[in-house]
């Protein structure tokens, strides 16, 4: 089974850039969940405390938050690249992007 993606042709530019901007939200949320958790694994690690995980459990939900959120700005980078590369190809320059 694939993705939604996969299934679906886009029928405009402006439904490529709704997605584009669902990754780039997804990318912006697993961001600020992976600062968090590591501000809370410095804290329960500086007052020698457990907030509800242990130290290193945070600094591994970091870690894996923010691996997430490289995926999602990925898909916003290798989108602009393309809209870029048409819009290059269709104008002659990337004006479509500055919309």
């Amino acid at each position: 089974m694939g993705s939604r993606l996969e299934d679906q042709t886009f029928k405009n530019r402006e439904q490529v850039k709704a997605e584009v901007r669902k990754c780039a939200l997804y990318g912006d949320v697993c961001q600020y969940l992976s600062f968090i958790f590591v501000v809370l694994g410095v804290i329960g690690d500086a007052l020698n405390i457990t907030l509800g995980l242990e130290s290193m459990s945070w600094f591994l939900l970091a870690i894996v938050a923010g691996l997430n959120a490289i995926i999602g700005h990925m898909h916003v980078v290798v989108a602009k690249h393309l809209l870029g590369i048409e819009a290059d190809t269709r104008k002659g320059g990337i004006e479509l992007l500055k919309q």
